[in-house]
């Protein structure tokens, strides 16, 4: 993926958001913080969360939640 000005986010049952690809990192390595289900086999071989969460965001779109619901990010330009 290339490297875009933000990221559109959807997740069930909230509103879209745009992130910076730094907010987009955090949101996900907070997310893997407590995160219960298998990761997907490519993330592990990175041994802090913070690299897992650049790839995941980098490499992937959508990540299932552990209550059955989504999250979904798009790397996206946004015209002023």
């Amino acid at each position: 993926m290339y490297q875009e000005a933000m990221f559109t986010v959807l997740e069930n049952q909230a509103p879209e958001v745009f992130l910076t690809p730094d907010e987009m990192t955090a949101k996900l390595q907070a997310l893997l913080e407590t995160y219960t289900l298998p990761l997907p086999h490519t993330l592990q071989k990175f041994p802090t969360l913070a690299e897992k969460a650049q790839h995941l965001r980098d490499n992937y779109c959508e990540l299932e939640q552990p209550d059955g619901g989504y999250l979904q990010w798009y790397a996206v330009r946004l015209e002023k």
